[in-house]
This record gives C-alpha cells, structure tokens and sequence, in this order.
C-alpha cells in the first residue's frame, strides 16, 4: 500500500512538473515562439512593380528593427510574387507551411484576390496590405488594413474637380486591366453616380466592371482606357479616351489613373507629348508616388499630375513621419513610409493585445483598438477592418509633391 501511494505520488508530482510547459506550449499561437514572432510577407520584389515591394519591405524592417514585444522579437520573411497572383499564391502557401503568425503589408489587388481565401482558410491574419481595394473591406477571414480605400481616394479627387466647375461627363478613368483597376473604377462609379452623372455612362461602367476572365476586352466601351498589367501598352487606352472624346463630344478634362507607376508615366508622357491635351491626370496611392515622380520629371512633366497619398506627407511634422525618416534614411519616401507604420502599427497592437499571443486573440484585440500612432489617428472601432481614412491630394511639382490648394484647382481648371 505504501508503495501504491509512493507511485501515485511520484505521478502526480510529475505531472504537476510537466503540466505548466504543456499548458503554455498550448496557448502560444502559430509562428509564435520564447523568443519570436515570425511574420510573412508576399510583395513585388522583382519586375515592373518592384519599387513598391522594396519600398513596404524597407518600410516594414526598419520599424521592427530593435523592436521586442512582450520580450519577443519580431522577425519577417519575405517572399516575391513579382506582382503575379499564381507566385503569389505559391509564395502564401510556402510561408503558411513555415508557420507564421500573421501575413503583413502584402503589395497589390490581383494578387491579394487569390491569396485572401488561402489565408483564410487557415485562418492566418492580413495586416497592412497596400491596397485599397473593396475585396479587402470587409475582406474574406480576418483582414486588419492600415490605409484608406480606393473609393476614397478616387471620390475626393473626383468631387474636387466637380466642385471647381468639371462636368461628370468630362471625368474619364484610365486603369489596369485587372482586379486592381476594377477596384477603382468601382470607386470612380460611386462618385459619379453620387454626382447624379448620366444613367447611360454609370450603366457603361457597371458592364466594364462586371466583364470577366482575363484582360477582357474594355476599351472603347465608355470613358475608360485600360492596359494589360506588368506591361507598357499604352496605346490602346489612349486611343480609347479618344474614341470616348469624338463619339460623345466631349473632353477628358480629367483622366483619373488606377495602376502601377511604369505604365501610368508612360501614358501621362504620351498625352503631354501629342501637344494637343490639356488633360489632369490624378493617380491613386498605390501607383508609387516617388518613382512616378522621378519618371515624370525625366520626361519633362511636373504639373497637372494630382497624386492622392493615404499617409502623411513627406515634410509633415508629425513624430511618426520624423521617426520614420531619421530610420529610413536615403530609402525615406511614400512606399517606404507606408511600410514602417503598418509595421509600427502592427507592433503596438501586438504589444497591447492580452496574452496569451495568438492570432485570434490578436484579431479581437485590433477589430476595437483606437490609439495615436505618433500624431496619427489609428481607430478600428467604425468598421473593424481599417484604421485610418487619411486621403491627402497632392500636386506634383519639379521639387517633389505639395498639398492640392485651392488655388491650384482653380489654376489647372479655368
């Protein structure tokens, strides 16, 4: 008996010895270890598109850098996808069998639209990617985004040229052919049908939007012109826009531009360099701000080029902007910027959320978080899936970008 009561008490000891390592195992998350976080993240670091991956991923290191929470480091692992969605589905499901905690600052709308469901699918958080696209808001599984849409940013560049005197009619949209640029021109839709534009012209801009398949055939349907992505085709959309301005009789006095900085510089060039445009061409965020810039000033463009940005401007005052600049260094700019306060972003919602740090836990935690990112609002309590609605209009000039006045309105529309 004495020895039954030595052997039941020799089990439980170890089992109370044992048990607390079990338990805490248990409750730590995927990706999550003692000493790491690992993170993933699948971008463009290669191609036409790889200013913009650089730049997030620029962005993303050098906020992590030094940085523990709740005596964790945090590391990422980078993937390209060459802004293709089948490697970017394949680069997704490498890191997920690498187990990461959570998917951060993902670059591109094609490319997200086939990797969101995998993501969900296994549950794995999308934090912070670099679109606006509607597919991510709310998004399929558990989508954390930092920026503002594409229908805001399309809809306060559209209503500021109404205000100043432009017709619906005169707003013509020259985007990727693709998810991405579908993305806005629904944002583009919204805003003129909020303008009480022609039934006729949102009608045409409904069935370019439902088209399917890949690369459909869109130009010379309504006031769109639409190139190939990852390419420089620029002619068919010019011609489009054309082909809109004679069977309809009237003028593009603003072309607003969805997609990436190689092709969209290209396009502007051709305008400016027939002599006989006056258009304004506006382009979204995620276009590239800087290398749009250094590409248009190397053409001989800088004006008439409206550029809205979802974070603040480069000369802004603010302690996250200095903060990222003094870390940034000579890689200091939109993209970069953008990168480094997701991933500020993501660090302080990582420290603040209760333990244990799982990716449920996380995602609970961030759908109610408010807090100010130095000096910048961060507030997820109005939808639960995106923080900020800053949209910025910005006007290119030969020394880089400056607040759209209104005294540049009225210049560039009399």
């Amino acid at each position: 008996m004495k020895m039954f009561y030595s052997l039941c008490s020799f089990g439980l000891i170890s089992l109370l010895l044992t048990a607390p390592t079990a338990v805490v195992y248990a409750k730590e998350g995927a990706g999550v270890s003692a000493d790491k976080i690992k993170l993933g993240s699948v971008l463009a670091l290669r191609g036409r598109a790889r200013s913009l991956g650089v730049g997030m991923r620029q962005g993303l290191e050098a906020a992590f850098s030094g940085v523990t929470v709740k005596g964790k480091t945090i590391e990422v692992v980078f993937e390209n996808d060459g802004y293709e969605p089948d490697l970017a589905v394949k680069a997704t499901n490498k890191l997920i069998k690498e187990n990461i905690f959570l998917m951060i600052g993902n670059v591109g709308t094609p490319t997200a639209k086939v990797t969101l469901p995998v993501l969900a699918k296994q549950q794995v958080p999308a934090v912070g990617f670099f679109t606006g696209a509607g597919l991510l808001r709310p998004g399929p599984g558990p989508v954390i985004n930092y920026r503002a849409s594409y229908v805001q940013e399309t809809e306060a560049v559209i209503n500021a040229a109404l205000d100043h005197g432009l017709k619906p009619t005169e707003v013509c949209a020259y985007v990727q052919n693709d998810a991405y640029g579908m993305a806005g021109l629904t944002g583009i839709k919204l805003a003129l049908e909020k303008a009480n534009a022609d039934s006729e012209l949102l009608n045409k801009l409904t069935n370019m939007i439902s088209m399917t398949g890949d690369n459909p055939p869109r130009n010379k349907v309504g006031p769109v012109g639409v190139y190939k992505r990852n390419t420089r085709e620029i002619n068919p959309g010019y011609e489009s826009l054309k082909n809109w301005e004679q069977t309809n009789n009237s003028k593009c006095r603003l072309v607003v531009t969805v997609g990436a900085y190689d092709n969209i510089s290209q396009m502007i060039r051709l305008a400016n360099k027939t002599n006989t445009e006056n258009w304004i061409f506006s382009a979204v965020s995620f276009t590239g701000a800087n290398v749009l810039k250094e590409k248009l000033v190397g053409f001989g463009v800088h004006e008439r080029v409206i550029m809205t940005q979802v974070v603040p401007l480069l000369n802004s005052d603010l302690p996250i902007v200095q903060e990222a600049k003094t870390a940034l260094g000579t890689k200091f700019g939109f993209v970069s910027l953008e990168g480094y306060i997701v991933g500020k972003m993501t660090a302080k919602l990582l420290e603040q959320m209760p333990s244990p740090i799982t990716r449920d836990n996380f995602v609970s935690y961030a759908k109610t978080a408010a807090f100010d990112l130095g000096g910048l609002a961060i507030d997820f309590t109005k939808n639960g899936y995106q923080g900020s609605d800053l949209v910025i209009p910005s006007y290119l000039t030969k020394e880089g970008y400056v607040q759209m006045t209104k005294t540049i309105w009225e210049s560039i529309t009399k």
